[in-house]
């Protein structure tokens, strides 16, 4: 039902359309990082006031809460490594190692000037040459973690 994941052949192109219609609509690039600094700047005036970026954020926050309430609950099932390792109890160390994974990422991405959903659907697509060199980064970088996450566990 809601748990299985969207096929890849299906998943990919549609992200490629949402990547195109971002440079149509508003040229713009698709990336989280953009939208979660434009509700950052505007909340901490006081404004309500966003932007496509911000709208697109707020969308990426309430669809995860959607899923969250139509699941039935937070799910850490398919997380590989982390599902096999936490168990019973211990799993309660899983969302606070997905929470502050995520900080660390949002932190280096904005301290980068750009995210890896940006770098890697949009800068790519407009053959940008630090794009293409950050997600070739990215890519390699995600490759030797995860065969150094399977040598340790």
């Amino acid at each position: 039902m809601l748990h299985h994941q969207l096929a890849w052949f299906v998943a990919g192109p549609v992200l490629g359309l949402c990547a195109v219609a971002c440079r149509a609509l508003f040229n713009g690039r698709l990336g989280v990082t953009g939208g979660f600094s434009e509700l950052i700047s505007k909340l901490s005036r006081g404004s309500f006031s966003f932007d496509w970026r911000g709208w697109f954020a707020i969308g990426v926050f309430a669809g995860g809460a959607v899923f969250l309430v139509l699941w039935g609950g937070p799910d850490f099932h398919g997380y590989g490594w982390m599902t096999r390792a936490f168990h019973g109890s211990a799993r309660i160390w899983i969302p606070i190692l997905l929470v502050a994974s995520g900080g660390l990422i949002g932190f280096g991405a904005k301290l980068a000037g750009g995210c890896t959903s940006g770098n890697g659907l949009s800068g790519t697509a407009a053959l940008s040459p630090a794009s293409l060199v950050a997600t070739a980064t990215f890519f390699g970088t995600a490759i030797v973690v995860s065969f150094l996450i399977k040598a340790v566990i």
